[in-house]
């Protein structure tokens, strides 16, 4: 059986998702840092076999950091996001780009299950 450990909330963006370049710097509303926090408790039965690897992603405009641990029959799972930068100049698009290919790839991330023996 597999679980997406993060249950709600999206931090990835498609914004720059787009095959035209980019002239103007990416603004953001403001400074963020949200963390998250979830712990799902297994079905009777089950053991977790595998979850994700960590993901740290520290750039100067942003970070990302996650988390799945697998405690007895509780899989935890963190995650802390923080925009740094307001004004992401046109040259720092790609790494805006890559920081959130990051996050939506491991906002599918999946943590498996076994039945117990």
């Amino acid at each position: 059986m597999f679980v997406r450990p993060r249950v709600i909330g999206n931090k990835s963006s498609s914004l720059l998702e787009t095959k035209e370049p980019r002239h103007f710097p990416i603004e953001f509303d403001g400074p963020v840092r949200d963390t998250d926090s979830f712990e799902i408790t297994l079905p009777p039965g089950y053991e977790v076999e595998d979850v994700p690897a960590p993901v740290d992603a520290d750039y100067s405009l942003a970070s990302y950091h996650s988390k799945t641990e697998a405690k007895g029959v509780v899989i935890s799972y963190t995650r802390t996001f923080e925009i740094k930068e307001l004004s992401v100049p046109v040259n720092k698009a790609d790494e805006l780009k890559k920081f959130y290919r990051i996050i939506a790839s491991d906002e599918r991330n999946t943590a498996v299950l076994k039945v117990g023996k």
